[in-house]
C-alpha cells in the first residue's frame, strides 16, 4: 500500500524546513534568515529517531517541543537568556544515538537532554545513562518501556505501557476479558517488548496469545481463527496497524484493537484504516481538546507558530520541553551541566497547568492516561 501524499509531505518536513540535516538537525539558529545564536545563550539538547520505524512519532514530537522552545525564547527564554533548541537526529542505531549524544556532550553550554524520542533511542539513552555514566539530566524522555531500571539522571514524566494497557483494559473490563492477544507488527518489535507485555500480561492475571508479523501484516490478520481473542494488543505503528486493520477486514468475528500511544489515530484514518473493527489507542498526556490550561497553550501556540493540527504526541513535546523549562527557571544556583542535574534530581513535584508530576518510588511520574476510540463509523471519540 502505498502512501498518501499528505504523509509523504510529513515525513520530509523536517528536511526541507531545514529542521534536520542528514546527521544532526541545524538547530533554529542555523536556519536560513537566523541570527546567530547570543554567546550566553543556554543549550538544551534533543535527541530524535528518524528510523523509518520511528519517524513519524519523533515528528510529531518534535514540532511540539520546538513551538514550546520559541515560545518560551518570545517571552524571554529563562531568565533573560535564549535557549538554544538543538534537535540531534539519528536513525535510531546504537552507533548514531552514541554519536548524537557525544556531539551534546561535547558542547559545554549543553545543560540538559530533553524530550529523546522514540522510546527505542529514550531507551538506549536511559540504559547508557545507568551503565556508561553520563552525567547529564535526561529530562522527559518518550520512556514507554517500564521494565528498565533508571538511574538517578533520568525523568521520565510520561505513563509506561504497563499503564497504559491496564487503562485500556478496564475500560473493556465489562465484557469480562481474560484473555488477550497480543500482535507484534514484525520480528523487531516482538525482540524489544514480549518480555515486557508477557510480565503485564502475568500481572494482570491475563492469559497470553502472541501473533508476530513477518513481512505484510496484513497477512496476520487474515490468518487469526475464530478463536483468536477478542480484544488484541497491537505493539507497532500506525503504518502497520493500518494494514492489520485491513487484513481483520473481512473477518466475521467482532475483535477490538488496543494501541498505544505511538498510534496516531487521525493517520489511522488516513491511511485507510478498516473501519469495521474499533481501535482503542491510549496517550499518556490529556486529550487535545481539553480545556486545561497547558493544554489551550500548546494549541494557541502551534495555531500561531506552526501550519499543524493538534495532535497528542506533538502535545507531549510541548509538555517535555515545558516541563524541562520550568525546572532551568526555577532554579536559583547558576545554570551548569551539575547544578542542573541535581535540580532535577530534587523531583520537585509541578502542576503544569494542569499536567501534575510527581515521581513514585520507582523514580518515574506519569500516571495520567487519557484514550480515544475509533468506531467503526469512523468517529474519533475521547
Amino acid at each position: 500500500m502505498s502512501l498518501p501524499s499528505s504523509l509523504i509531505k510529513r515525513r520530509h518536513w523536517l528536511q526541507r524546513a531545514g529542521w534536520l540535516t542528514a546527521g544532526a538537525a541545524a538547530p533554529g539558529w542555523a536556519q536560513p534568515g537566523k541570527a546567530a545564536p547570543p554567546p550566553n545563550s543556554l543549550v538544551v539538547a534533543q535527541l530524535v529517531d528518524f528510523s523509518g520505524a520511528q519517524q513519524d512519532v519523533s515528528r510529531d514530537f518534535l514540532v511540539g517541543s520546538r513551538a514550546a522552545w520559541q515560545e518560551i525564547n518570545a517571552r524571554g527564554g529563562i531568565r533573560g537568556r535564549q535557549v538554544m533548541h538543538l534537535a540531534l537526529e539519528t536513525d535510531g542505531t546504537a552507533s548514531s544515538v552514541r554519536a548524537a549524544l557525544d556531539e551534546a556532550l561535547a558542547n559545554p553550554a549543553c545543560l540538559v537532554l530533553s524530550g529523546s524520542v522514540g522510546d527505542p533511542l529514550a531507551s538506549q539513552v536511559a540504559m547508557l545513562s545507568r551503565h556508561g555514566g553520563l552525567n547529564i539530566a535526561h529530562a522527559a524522555p518518550w520512556l514507554q518501556n517500564a521494565s528498565l531500571d533508571l538511574d538517578d539522571k533520568t525523568f521520565p514524566i510520561f505513563a509506561a505501557r504497563q499503564e497504559q494497557i491496564a487503562h485500556a483494559l478496564n475500560t473493556l473490563s465489562v465484557m469480562g476479558v481474560k484473555v488477550l492477544g497480543a500482535v507484534y507488527a514484525s520480528a523487531r518489535e516482538h525482540a524489544a517488548y514480549h518480555l515486557e507485555v508477557e510480565r503485564i500480561a502475568a500481572g494482570m492475571q491475563l492469559q497470553l496469545q502472541s501473533f508476530q508479523g513477518s513481512g505484510d501484516v496484513r497477512l496476520l490478520g487474515q490468518k487469526l481463527i475464530p478463536g483468536t481473542p477478542a480484544v488484541l494488543l497491537f505493539v507497532g505503528g500506525t503504518p502497520e496497524l493500518a494494514r492489520f486493520t485491513q487484513g481483520l477486514e473481512k473477518q466475521a468475528r467482532q475483535r477490538y484493537i488496543v494501541a498505544l500511544a505511538d498510534v496516531n489515530l487521525q493517520t489511522l484514518l488516513q491511511m485507510g484504516a478498516a473501519r469495521n473493527t474499533p481501535v482503542i489507542a491510549t496517550q499518556p498526556v490529556p486529550m487535545v481538546n481539553s480545556s486545561l490550561p497547558v493544554v489551550r497553550q500548546y494549541r494557541d501556540t502551534l495555531a500561531r507558530l506552526f501550519d499543524e493540527a493538534p495532535t497528542p504526541l506533538s502535545l507531549a513535546g510541548f509538555i517535555a520541553a515545558r516541563y524541562t523549562f520550568e525546572v532551568l527557571n526555577g532554579m536559583e544556583k547558576a545554570l551548569t551541566r551539575q547544578s542542573v542535574l541535581a535540580g532535577f534530581q530534587k523531583r520537585t513535584s509541578l502542576n503544569m497547568g494542569g499536567f501534575r508530576i510527581a515521581f513514585n518510588a520507582q523514580q518515574r511520574s506519569g500516571s495520567y492516561v487519557t484514550q480515544s476510540m475509533l468506531a467503526v463509523d469512523g468517529r474519533l471519540i475521547g
